[in-house]
């Protein structure tokens, strides 16, 4: 053959994949068929790809579910998810939710006609008087964020089934180490699985996993037609980091309870938002459905000058959009995971500027107080 076209089919031949330690990242847009009718398994990397499929299976092995599916990101995980509806259905969702979600609701989808209320969804009485003939389904954040408020899941999952509605929760905070949704009765667990399940801050991408095989059916035909897949690096690479979640989050949820415990007795330091301290509204709740309080938390400073203060004067925690990496995260909800809920809507519901979430990492925790201890002091000092 002629050397041009040597280089487009050298390797390919005869390619028999062995058996190896580690998913394969199958790195093509199309497969070759065997017949013009008969397809193969695979035919175009944006319908299946091996690697993005040992994702799906992995996912929905942790979750109990019948099927996964990974998309582009978290909010493209979301927003597929909410497209199983139509124009004209409603959907009650808690009041505390992540700023991106909100914005699908509140905006794209409102333009779309599929309508949301939100309420707070500690109380189950609240999310039952929400309920019209025109609801299709209730949505759930547990623990939310950025609040870190409780939600009793198997109650609103009754609650669904009692009402013929979808149930969906976001899992991202808790993951399927500590919290499967799908046990309890829910319909569809979603993850940003940017955050602990990657776990290094190196990708960005969305899982939802399904109880029901026919619904995850009709969730893979939107997959399919929407087309915010995941590829198949980033699958890999998502991959990589749930072989090491167990690990990870054990060492960042024992040093996230140390740091809520000396942040609630520190100066300057109005309240503290973490399920694992007994002293947290939805304590008993989150202990009953969950087996640990998570990385994640948040507390609320004395004035929005020292909130911003200690952001500015912190230096191993990064300042950063995001959460659940190896490296600590501080970020301020008020500009960053909820800017784009209007200020009086975010202050509604306890989002202020005076408050700041932690996602806690794996430093030492000795080393992340005296960071805290040294921010926290200068901040209030206003220098």
């Amino acid at each position: 053959m002629d050397i041009a076209t040597t280089l487009v089919h050298a390797g390919l031949d005869g390619d028999e994949t062995p058996k190896a330690s580690s998913v394969p990242i199958y790195q093509t847009s199309t497969f070759p068929q065997p017949d013009p009718e008969n397809f193969g398994p695979y035919e175009y990397a944006r319908s299946g790809n091996p690697t993005r499929d040992a994702l799906e299976r992995a996912i929905a092995s942790l979750e109990n579910g019948s099927r996964g599916l990974a998309f582009a990101s978290g909010i493209a995980a979301v927003a597929s998810t909410l497209m199983l509806f139509k124009p004209g259905d409603h959907i009650v969702a808690c009041e505390d939710i992540y700023g991106g979600a909100y914005r699908l609701l509140a905006s794209l989808f409102a333009r779309w006609g599929l309508k949301a209320d939100f309420v707070d969804a500690t109380d189950p009485g609240r999310i039952r008087r929400a309920i019209r003939p025109e609801t299709v389904a209730l949505y759930a954040e547990t623990p939310s964020n950025p609040l870190l408020r409780i939600t009793g899941l198997a109650a609103v999952a009754a609650l669904a089934r009692d009402k013929g509605l979808v149930s969906i929760v976001d899992n991202t905070f808790m993951t399927p180490y500590l919290q499967r949704p799908l046990d309890l009765g829910f319909d569809v667990s979603l993850h940003s699985a940017t955050k602990f399940l990657g776990g290094h801050s190196d990708v960005v991408a969305g899982l939802a996993v399904t109880a029901s095989e026919d619904l995850g059916k009709r969730l893979k035909e939107i997959q399919n037609a929407f087309g915010a897949i995941l590829g198949p690096q980033d699958s890999w690479l998502v991959l990589r980091g749930i072989r090491t979640l167990a690990v990870r989050m054990d060492a960042q949820q024992k040093t996230a309870g140390i740091l809520a415990r000396w942040l609630k007795g520190r100066a300057g330091v109005a309240r503290v938002h973490y399920p694992g301290l007994e002293d947290h509204p939805g304590h008993d709740v989150h202990a009953s459905q969950a087996s640990g309080a998570g990385a994640v938390l948040s507390f609320e400073l004395e004035n929005p000058e020292t909130a911003k203060g200690v952001l500015r004067e912190a230096r191993l925690p990064m300042l950063g959009v995001s959460l659940g990496g190896v490296e600590s995260i501080l970020s301020y909800p008020a500009t960053m995971s909820h800017a784009a809920m209007p200020r009086e809507e975010r202050e509604k519901r306890g989002v202020t500027d005076a408050l700041v979430r932690l996602s806690v990492g794996l430093e030492s925790p000795g080393d992340l107080m005296d960071d805290l201890d040294r921010a926290l002091v200068k901040a209030r000092a206003g220098r």
